[in-house]
């Protein structure tokens, strides 16, 4: 598998006000929610393609499809995404992970961003995402 950068970080957050609160107000970071959907996030992070707050409800939905992270799993902490060159690419390294041994959380699969992403679980319980993202290429 070839990388090219890193696409993401996020903190996953169990409290995302007390989490607002440590990285907007202590740190400054320009963290915005223009949707309303609680996810803060910016593109405007020196050092990063994209810095988010991910609360841990939401991170629950986009892998299980449910609003609580599954009791039998780590609860994450940060997710880092890493970006490929393209959907075959990104089908490939899906595949080498799979035959690694490694279980995906979710297959690839397109999210309503446009962005096409498998994550899996580190052994630090990170949540790891290959992703191609149509938007930065």
């Amino acid at each position: 598998m070839e990388i090219q950068f890193v696409t993401s970080v996020a903190v996953i957050a169990p409290d995302p006000g007390r989490s607002r609160q440590f990285y907007v107000e202590t740190f400054g970071l320009p963290l915005a929610d223009e949707t309303g959907s609680g996810y803060l996030h910016s593109e405007e992070v020196p050092g990063t393609r994209h810095f988010g707050i991910w609360p841990l409800s939401q991170a629950a939905q986009a892998c299980f499809g449910q609003d609580q992270w599954p009791a039998h799993l780590a609860v994450p902490q940060v997710s880092v995404e890493f970006e490929v060159a393209d959907r075959a690419a990104l089908d490939a390294a899906a595949e080498e992970l799979t035959a690694a041994g490694h279980d995906l959380l979710h297959a690839p699969r397109e999210e309503p961003w446009g962005q096409v992403v498998a994550r899996l679980l580190s052994p630090e319980g990170a949540i790891v995402g290959v992703s191609f993202a149509p938007a930065l290429h």
